[in-house]
């Protein structure tokens, strides 16, 4: 190659390069754009601190190195005995992440396991919010809010700040190609359909909405969600919350309007306990027995309980 045209080269290389996604993100220092602000980091984190169980499976679908998290309640119906969620426990345990507290966020535990990144929930109850400030004094802190966005958008976001896009990328593209071959084979039941979370005993059931991630997941393989009637759509919880609907008492009968009843955290018995609760007995999907649960461990919805649930609609729509 001559000269000049090692010189054309290299200036073409330098014209294109910020178009192929080669641009001065792709390195370090990155600038990250979080629910907090744009966030610098210096170098890709070797220690991440999780405050949300949330996000930490997230985290760990991608391969980051996350090395101890916050958890919920031991042994509930969708997480194990150490009160991480049951479809990546067992992750969890092989790469050795530490449990840091159950339930509400610890800024000295945090602050001991010596993070180079803390990740932090915008909503929920896993959510450490009100200690950001108190935590940045650690590490940087990056804000990811889950309760609008699918999953997949989540481990974009979490793939940036972390180094881990291309990891990100690669399960996106191997979870989309199993929706792709799926969903021509659904046999989908009468449509629309109502998703949500039976938290029994007849007291309330979370509703999915459109912005939920479990919502996105169903309309992206063909499902359509019923819509929320107008009077209850004010009734978002815990706080800004997009993702969910709370109905408790004789609106739950109002609010799940759909002719097919998807149950999220729910195996046969759970259905049993919706199908004789007196105020869900005389919902047309009960009677025409259009109440499909969906297994226990899509409480939250990431890159492992995404793939269980596309495994559980394949068994109950495939025929």
């Amino acid at each position: 190659m001559t000269r000049s045209s090692r010189l054309l080269t290299l200036l073409l290389v330098s014209v294109l390069l910020p178009f192929a996604g080669f641009s001065q993100a792709a390195g370090w220092p990155r600038q990250v754009v979080t629910d907090n602000g744009t966030v610098t980091l210096k170098s890709a984190p070797k220690r991440i601190v999780s405050t949300s169980v949330t996000l930490t499976g997230s985290l760990l679908a991608i391969g980051a190195p996350v090395i101890a998290s916050g958890a919920g309640v031991p042994n509930s119906r969708f997480t194990d005995s150490q009160g991480f969620f049951s479809q990546w426990g067992k992750v969890a345990q092989q790469k050795h992440v530490q449990r840091l507290y159950i339930g509400e966020a610890n800024a000295e535990m945090v602050a001991a396991q010596a993070p180079d990144l803390i990740v932090v929930s915008a909503t929920g109850h896993d959510s450490a919010l009100r200690l950001v400030n108190q935590l940045s004094s650690i590490a940087p802190v990056i804000v990811i809010n889950y309760d609008n966005k699918s999953w997949q958008q989540v481990v974009t976001q979490l793939g940036q700040a972390t180094g881990h896009e291309g990891q990100a990328q690669t399960i996106i593209h191997q979870f989309d190609q199993r929706v792709a071959e799926l969903k021509p084979k659904l046999h989908l039941p009468p449509q629309p359909v109502s998703a949500f979370v039976w938290n029994g005993g007849g007291k309330e059931v979370n509703l999915w909405t459109a912005d939920s991630a479990q919502g996105k997941l169903l309309e992206q393989l063909g499902f359509t969600l019923a819509p929320t009637p107008v009077q209850l759509a004010t009734s978002h919880s815990m706080g800004q919350r997009k993702d969910i609907v709370q109905l408790s008492g004789e609106k739950m009968s109002d609010g799940l309007s759909g002719k097919s009843w998807l149950m999220f955290v729910a195996d046969a018995n759970t259905a049993k306990q919706v199908a004789s609760d007196r105020f869900l007995q005389q919902a047309p999907a009960v009677k025409q027995g259009h109440v499909y649960p969906l297994g226990n461990d899509n409480f939250r919805l990431d890159y492992y309980s995404a793939g269980d649930t596309l495994a559980v609609l394949e068994k109950l729509f495939v025929q």
